[in-house]
């Protein structure tokens, strides 16, 4: 398989979704991506929610190793860019390329003029010479809260200093509020948006129309399981999707 050209699906009609893999190991890893892709979507982000950055890492070259060809973005925890881009970059070096990172906080602070930490990170991202799409969490869960009124402007500032702006509703599993979603669409104009929390089956429609990408896990994960995807509830997410785009 090919890696998609994610730029330009994130300009095409309606959201794609990204499924949001909490890795244990090597094997449950490539499990679930093979239903992503078998089911149709583009690609996956990984995530190590339960073990440190280091023991992360070699699970990865084990899964890239296996799936040379798939679209796969990282996300590690609780880690900014500043950390993330050097070990992406050498990861490549070493033949094992990552084509995204997501980051719960890019740093972005609506309340300043100038943004020197985001400004830092885009150096270091810069310097460390990784190629990947970069996915910046603004005002995102479980992070420092950002007045509903500032929104507009946080989402104007983070468009500068990454590629897809990504925010969430208030916790893991908990859909967004409307209301600043389109908030941050307004705000963005044509940049790319994504979504990071709370989407299923049932409520995606509501988000089709604002949102460029769902990053999604418990949503289309088999019920109480927080690791495995269920292949039905993530084809119903996508048959939302294209139904939605076909009657728009």
């Amino acid at each position: 398989m090919t890696c998609p050209d994610f730029r330009q699906l994130l300009s095409g009609q309606g959201p794609i979704v990204t499924p949001v893999i909490h890795v244990l190991d090597r094997d449950q890893t490539l499990a679930n991506i093979d239903i992503a892709l078998e089911v149709g979507c583009p690609g996956v982000f990984l995530i190590n929610h339960d073990f440190p950055m280091a023991p992360f890492l070699p699970i990865l070259r084990q899964v890239r190793a296996a799936r040379p060809g798939a679209w796969l973005g990282v996300n590690f925890l609780d880690q900014p860019g500043d950390i993330a881009f050097p070990v992406l970059a050498g990861l490549a070096r070493e033949g094992f390329s990552f084509q995204a990172y997501w980051a719960d906080d890019a740093r972005i602070d609506e309340a300043e003029q100038v943004q020197a930490e985001a400004a830092r990170i885009a150096r270091i991202r810069a310097d460390s010479g990784w190629q990947g799409l970069y996915f910046g969490g603004v005002a995102f869960k479980k992070q420092r809260l950002v007045p509903p009124e500032m929104y507009a402007t946080a989402a104007r500032i983070a468009a500068r200093y990454m590629d897809v702006v990504t925010t969430s509703g208030i916790a893991t599993g908990q859909e967004a509020d409307l209301s600043k979603i389109e908030t941050f669409r307004s705000a963005l104009g044509t940049a790319p948006m994504a979504l990071a929390s709370g989407i299923t089956p049932e409520n995606a429609a509501r988000y089709c129309d604002v949102v460029n990408c769902f990053l999604v896990a418990t949503g289309i994960n088999l019920p109480g399981d927080f690791y495995n995807i269920d292949p039905a509830r993530l084809a119903a997410l996508l048959s939302v999707i294209r139904t939605h785009g076909a009657s728009s």
